[in-house]
């Protein structure tokens, strides 16, 4: 009778021990589904951004302005004689070098005066040749030749040698004016638009030249800056020329990059501004006389700034901020304060740190505590290449 009723009390045991474990599988495994679902809804609901790392990076300073480009040094070419044009040299728009020939002015005028003054030497020559002759008598005659006679021959002399002096400048007048009826180029560059054509009659006294010559190769910038960066740019300059960038005025295109030469000795009283100059080779003649453009002059380079892309700080009620992602991919606001910002990049001086990230897109559905899912953006957009000279 005992044996029976033991067994059934192990049966019973067993029986309840294998409910019991059936029953704690079965929570578990509702546990287990219940926090995958709840995982998934949370994956539905996070908030999909784009994200950049902060970085740490030297930043280039720029000082941004707007100059016009002019010619390194442009000449109007006029004629120092008068007379008739008989030949243009040159084709609008042309490059030319320094002596290159422009025009001709007739030369016949010119020539009739240099063989004039020629004629009118060779004929003092002669005279001062009997001078000489007679001055050689009147000396060997010795006491029959009165003082007078020898005195009155010897200035002759004089006066035929001071003659001959007169006509070897007029020698050189008239040759010189003869060279001027050969218009040439007096420095190297592109010639513009002819002012006159074959055939007309120029001469010295008019304004109107006949070309304007513009030197390209070098050329230069001149654009301002404000008088409060007058001495950063001053302490640069003596270090060494600072390097200055042309861009086109709508900013998207680089054309030459040069060097800073001259900073004007004053300051415009009227705008609080100073004149700069800067000089580039231009061999790709990027650059042409009377363009605007706009100019950057690196005045400074930040060493280690913390950097960031522009579109990661936001502008609130209170100021700057930015949205940082930590390691539970929930997003945090940090006030920031930015000092320098270009080419899409800024420097933040406070409230960010390098190897941190920040949300660069989707701020709009993004609040503090936002679970936020990320796909990684570059902090460092591409920049358009300087053209090389």
């Amino acid at each position: 009778m005992n044996k029976p009723r033991t067994t059934r009390w192990v049966l019973l045991v067993l029986a309840i021990v294998g409910l019991g474990y059936y029953g704690w599988q079965r929570f578990r495994g509702d546990d287990q589904a219940t926090a995958a679902s709840n995982a998934q809804k949370s994956a539905r609901n996070a908030v999909r951004v784009t994200i950049a790392p902060v970085e740490k990076a030297d930043f280039p300073v720029y000082l941004t302005g707007l100059g016009t480009v002019q010619g390194f040094n442009t000449v109007v070419v006029r004629t120092r004689v008068d007379g008739q044009i008989d030949k243009i040299a040159f084709k609008e728009g042309q490059e030319v070098n320094q002596g290159d020939l422009l025009a001709e002015i007739d030369p016949r005028p010119y020539q009739a005066t240099l063989d004039q003054a020629k004629a009118k030497k060779e004929q003092d020559e002669a005279n001062l040749a009997n001078a000489n002759l007679d001055l050689q008598r009147f000396t060997k005659l010795g006491e029959f030749a009165t003082r007078q006679q020898l005195d009155t021959q010897r200035s002759t002399v004089q006066q035929l040698t001071a003659q001959i002096a007169a006509d070897v400048a007029a020698i050189a007048n008239a040759q010189t004016q003869l060279d001027y009826t050969a218009i040439k180029s007096p420095i190297p560059g592109v010639v513009g638009l002819r002012q006159v054509d074959i055939g007309n009659i120029v001469n010295a006294a008019t304004q109107t030249g006949i070309v304007t010559i513009a030197q390209i190769e070098p050329i230069a910038v001149i654009f301002t800056a404000p008088e409060d960066q007058l001495p950063y740019i001053n302490e640069g300059q003596t270090i060494q020329p600072l390097k200055t960038i042309a861009i086109t005025t709508d900013g998207k295109k680089p054309l030459a990059e040069g060097k800073l030469a001259v900073v004007n000795n004053q300051v415009d009283s009227t705008s609080g501004t100073v004149r700069l100059k800067a000089v580039f080779d231009n061999k790709n003649h990027a650059l042409w006389p009377g363009q605007s453009v706009s100019t950057r002059l690196l005045i400074n380079t930040l060493k280690d700034a913390t950097v960031v892309p522009d579109s990661a700080i936001q502008h609130g009620t209170e100021g700057l901020y930015a949205y940082v992602v930590n390691p539970d991919n929930k997003a945090e606001l940090r006030k920031v304060k930015v000092s320098q910002s270009i080419d899409g990049r800024s420097v933040v001086e406070d409230g960010l740190s390098p190897g941190q990230r920040v949300i660069t897109a989707g701020h709009y559905k993004v609040q503090a505590g936002t679970l936020v899912s990320t796909a990684v953006a570059s902090s460092d957009p591409a920049k358009p290449k300087v053209q090389q000279e």
